[in-house]
């Protein structure tokens, strides 16, 4: 069996930057189960692993466009203090839930300076190039429960109804 849309495919992996730096890896934990063709991982990474069997082991460097996308300079802004009602404490690297243009988005406080504080609503990774290793473990069909939700279910479902 090949990699394909649909397929549920298990995955030991590990992510580092340009520099060589470990920036995620599941080895050591449990391997990641992904769905084929759902964008459940970036595209650069799911089109490299289309058609690969169990036991291949792909080494694969993702560029920004097919990673997390290039750095936004609109996704940094500053804000008066006051927006953060009832935070006493503002620090570099809090993380927010904000309700944007594109929906809920996660930003990252990255200056706080007198009564302005910059977050960055850029995903932490984007414009960067991405280093995967990765070793397929198991494929296997995806369940019509897992279709219709776009997502690997785990024994016992999802934890979330529909």
């Amino acid at each position: 069996m090949t990699i394909s849309k649909d397929k549920v495919v298990t995955i030991h992996y590990t992510l580092k930057n340009v520099e060589g730096e470990v920036l995620d890896s599941s080895v050591g934990e449990e391997p990641l189960a992904y769905l084929q063709g759902h964008k459940n991982l970036v595209p650069g990474l799911e089109q490299e692993l289309e058609g690969k069997q169990v036991g291949d082991k792909v080494q694969t460097v993702v560029t920004p466009e097919q990673g997390y996308g290039e750095l936004d300079p609109g996704l940094i802004q500053e804000l008066p203090r006051t927006m953060f009602t009832g935070i006493d404490e503002i620090e570099v690297g809090m993380a927010f839930h904000a309700e944007t243009a594109n929906g809920m988005q996660v930003v990252e406080v990255i200056e706080v300076e007198g009564d302005t504080v910059t977050i960055d609503g850029n995903h932490p990774l984007a414009g960067q190039e991405l280093h995967f290793d990765v070793e397929v473990l198991e494929i296997r069909d995806a369940t019509d429960e897992e279709l219709q939700h776009g997502h690997v279910h785990s024994p016992g479902g999802c934890g979330h109804n529909h």
